[in-house]
C-alpha cells in the first residue's frame, strides 16, 4: 500500500473510533470486521460500556437505537449470555426487557437463580433486523458467523472481568460465540460443560463452566410451550446446582 494510502486508512479507523462517523473498520482492505480497535484496554465493565456505545466494528450499528450492552454486577459468579437484543432491547438500552426477558425471569426464579445475583449480556451487542409488513415492523435476523466474530471482543473482555463460576449460554448463537460454529445447543444442552479458552492467549480455566440452553424466545414460539419451558428451567437447574456445590 502506498503511503497515501496507509493515511487514508489510518483515517478511516480514526474518525471511526472517534464516532465522526467517516467510515467503519470494514472499510480497511483486508481486514476482518472486529470490535477489538474499540475495546480499551485495562478497562473495568463501565469502561467498556461506555466504549462499546461508540463501537463501529461491523454494519450492525446502523439503523440501530444504541448499543446494548450489559446489566448486572462485576462480582457475578454466573453470567447469562444471549444472543442479540431484540427490539424492545434496543429502545431501551437493557438486554431481556423484553417478552423473552419475562420469560427468563420466571424460568430463573423457578430454577433457584436470582436475576439480580446473574451478569446479563449478549454475544452481539447491537439490533439485527429487516423491516416487513404493515408499518414496516422490525424483525429479528441471526447474526452470521462473521458479525458474530466481529462482536466476541466485547464479550471476551467482559468475561476476563467478571471470571464467573457457570455462564449460561442462551440458545444456539450464544453457545458458537464460545464453543465455536460447530456447536449444536440440541446436542449439548442441560450438561456442565467446560469453560473453552476464550481466545488463543488463554489456557482453559479450571472450575469453570458453561450451561447450554435455549433461548427464552423459543418458548414463545413453540408449538408446545410448556414442554419447551420445563426443559429450559431444567437446563437452568443445571447451573444453580453447580452454584450451590
Amino acid at each position: 500500500m502506498t503511503a497515501t494510502g496507509q493515511r487514508a486508512s489510518a483515517e478511516v479507523v480514526l474518525a471511526t473510533r472517534a464516532g465522526t462517523g467517516r467510515g467503519r473498520i470494514t472499510d480497511v482492505p483486508g481486514e476482518q470486521p472486529s470490535a477489538k480497535p474499540f475495546v480499551p484496554a485495562g478497562a473495568d465493565l463501565d469502561d467498556l460500556r461506555e466504549a462499546a456505545a461508540s463501537c463501529r466494528g461491523c454494519h450492525l450499528y446502523e439503523g440501530t437505537t444504541q448499543t446494548v450492552f450489559s446489566s448486572g454486577s462485576p462480582t457475578a459468579r454466573v453470567v447469562l449470555v444471549g444472543e442479540q437484543p431484540g427490539d424492545q432491547e434496543d429502545r431501551q438500552g437493557a438486554p431481556f426487557v423484553g417478552p423473552a426477558g419475562r420469560m427468563l425471569d420466571r424460568a430463573l426464579e423457578e430454577a433457584g437463580i436470582e436475576r439480580g445475583d446473574a451478569y446479563v449480556t449478549n454475544a452481539v451487542k447491537h439490533f439485527k433486523f429487516t423491516r416487513s409488513g404493515p408499518g414496516k415492523r422490525r424483525i429479528h435476523q441471526t447474526p452470521t458467523a462473521v458479525e458474530l466474530a466481529a462482536c466476541k471482543p466485547w464479550l471476551v473482555a467482559e468475561l476476563r472481568i467478571i471470571d464467573p463460576e457457570v455462564v449460561v449460554c442462551l440458545g444456539a448463537t450464544a453457545g458458537k460465540a464460545l464453543f465455536g460454529p460447530g456447536f449444536r445447543v440440541t446436542k449439548q444442552r442441560g450438561v456442565l460443560l467446560p469453560r473453552p479458552p476464550l481466545d488463543d492467549q488463554e489456557a482453559a480455566r479450571q472450575n469453570a463452566f458453561v450451561v447450554a440452553t435455549i433461548h427464552p424466545s423459543a418458548v414463545l414460539r413453540a408449538d408446545d410451550p410448556d414442554a419447551m419451558y420445563a426443559g429450559l428451567v431444567s437446563d437452568l437447574r443445571v447451573a444453580a446446582a453447580a452454584l450451590a456445590a
